[in-house]
């Protein structure tokens, strides 16, 4: 079965940096898209940053000129660097990938999360 794990969050101040990681792994034929979303409290989970399989990406446009998404399609690992982080990113950041598995069609998998909170 596909597994997508997280790892980087943590705890940072205000004005620090963070890469977040997501490591794709299973009977993976195909990743199409990847992304990242975050959900902080009180709020529905929302989309911060998306990559396509040739490198297009798209940013929030509370992320853009501060958060960098990127992906390794050899190693089916994706990342997001976060520069000069806010309160106002404290969330949960969470990976999805829209990828094939054996005998069915592409379908959106999730990691389990990581929390990032920054403090001010």
């Amino acid at each position: 079965q596909v597994q997508l794990v997280e790892s980087g969050g943590g705890l940072v101040q205000a004005g620090g940096s963070l890469r977040l990681s997501c490591a794709a792994s299973g009977s993976i034929l195909i990743i199409h898209d990847m992304g990242w979303y975050r959900q902080a409290p009180g709020s529905q989970r929302e989309l911060v940053a998306r990559i396509s399989s040739g490198g297009t990406t798209i940013y929030a446009d509370s992320v853009k000129g501060r958060f960098t998404i990127y992906r390794d399609n050899t190693k089916n690992i994706e990342y997001l660097r976060m520069d000069d982080l806010k309160a106002e990113h404290t969330a949960v950041y969470y990976c999805n990938a829209n990828l094939v598995v054996p005998f069915r069609r592409a379908d959106d998998y999730w990691g389990q999360g990581t929390q990032v909170t920054v403090s001010s």
